[in-house]
């Protein structure tokens, strides 16, 4: 059997595309990836990919409202909108086959540690396997945001989580194999890139690492061809149960399926995700700082309206319109800053809009209206992005100086202060006014 007679099977396409319904896709061919975005609504679209001589099929974490608007460049925000959920997908691989199903077992064993049931189990089709837990067992909100926001904190979150709950017993597990040395020639390594601080790390011969998951991060599609070794990505139901045999195109039987909603328990995975993030916030790492960045602050609101006079160098740049790319980025950042400092929404409107005809390229004031709009039905005052956020004013070219920036995280602290400060010179100025005349009245 070769790969296009596999993926011309009835059973296979109905599986591609079920699991492609709201998700960005993308179609491999060899060693050519196929265009992004790309949807598969229906049984036509997948048989041209087949046609076209695709070799593998890829789809993404998060489910999209509409899949075809993710342009390049597109904003978080952007992003946020068009978003409607995600599923963690804990992708685990190793030179050494074995390895990965310890750990693959020790990770469904953390997972019913904390009353998951509707995990799903697959097998990648080379070295490792993919854990899935679908968008319906998370909880809608945590901690003031809306669940869906949270990618890809989330898994990366909870993938830091379960590494740290299960790594003494890999360890353990491991090592029961064999010396380090017959570990470390089993992965291709010496053993010295396998210990660190004098202790043996089993994630040097596994990897879970989360960290390079970012917005549109795309996986092997359950039923999938691994072009490297033209293996199956087949769903398992568990690890004892996996026989590579099971995985060749002829042997393949459809009879499972990898993240399947109707064994998904809506909040079963509430306790798993809370407990990882209170264990996140308690860690001295860079994850926990973009947690505390992500979540809502809800914060004490000026009694009226600070001039632009307090506003940041950053801010009063942006305002006086953007020089080049970052006009959507702008219209973001002004009006959660301008909200934030006392404006009401309809003179940010008025503002908002003579601003966009001091851009190099106007937006559509179609778009503008859009923004405010949604704006308008929110009920929480948001801060803008922090000033260390890469995203925003250092790439557009408007970020403050360092000694400023060094002093207040976030442009409206600066503004907040400048205010205060304001405030209370005035205040002095008042009272030494009124003693001088008092003192003349004596």
């Amino acid at each position: 059997m070769d790969i296009k007679e596999y993926y011309s099977q009835k059973d296979v396409q109905k599986e591609l595309l079920r699991l492609s319904k709201d998700r960005e896709v993308q179609a491999w061919f060899g060693e050519i990836r196929g265009r992004r975005p790309e949807i598969v609504n229906f049984e036509g679209d997948l048989k041209d990919l087949i046609k076209q001589g695709m070799t593998s099929f890829h789809i993404s974490e998060e489910r999209w409202r509409d899949p075809l608007s993710l342009e390049p460049g597109i904003t978080k925000k952007e992003l946020d909108k068009i978003r409607i959920g995600w599923d963690c997908i804990l992708d685990l691989d190793s030179k050494n086959l074995e390895f990965s199903k310890i750990t693959a077992e020790l990770l469904i064993e953390a997972l019913k540690f904390h009353d998951i049931k509707g995990y799903s189990l697959k097998y990648s089709g080379n070295h490792g396997f993919h854990i899935g837990i679908p968008f319906e067992a998370f909880p809608k909100e945590v901690n003031g945001v809306d669940i869906k926001n949270y990618f890809p904190d989330g898994v990366k979150v909870i993938s830091e989580y379960l590494k740290d709950m299960i790594k003494e017993f890999l360890i353990s597990k491991i090592l029961q194999t064999g010396d380090l040395n017959r570990i470390a020639i089993s992965v291709n390594k010496a053993v010295s890139d396998i210990i660190v601080n004098g202790k043996f790390d089993p994630f040097k011969v596994v990897d879970i690492d989360s960290v390079l998951i970012s917005s549109r991060h795309l996986f092997r599609c359950a039923y999938s061809v691994n072009e490297k070794s033209g293996l199956i990505s087949i769903p398992i139901r568990e690890v004892k149960d996996f026989n590579i045999e099971n995985a060749k195109m002829e042997n393949v039987k459809v009879d499972l399926k990898f993240l399947d909603l109707e064994n998904a328990k809506e909040g079963e995975a509430r306790q798993l995700l809370l407990q990882a993030f209170d264990w996140v916030k308690k860690s001295n790492t860079s994850l926990a700082v973009d947690i505390k960045k992500h979540e809502q602050r809800v914060f004490e609101m000026p009694k009226s309206a600070i001039k632009p006079d307090f506003f940041p160098p950053c801010i009063l740049k942006l305002m006086s319109g953007a020089k080049e790319d970052g006009r959507k980025r702008g219209v973001f950042i002004l009006t959660n800053f301008l909200l934030s400092v006392g404006w009401k929404i309809e003179d940010i409107e008025t503002f908002l809009l003579e601003w966009n005809k001091k851009n190099y390229e106007p937006l559509r004031e179609g778009y503008v209206r859009a923004q405010i709009n949604w704006f308008k039905k929110q009920n929480k005052s948001v801060l803008p992005p922090n000033c260390d956020n890469p995203s925003y004013y250092k790439s557009m070219g408007i970020k403050c100086e360092e000694n400023i920036c060094n002093k207040c995280r976030n442009p409206v602290n600066y503004a907040t202060r400048m205010n205060k400060m304001n405030e209370a010179q005035q205040l002095k100025k008042k009272v030494k006014k009124k003693k001088e005349s008092n003192e003349k009245k004596d």
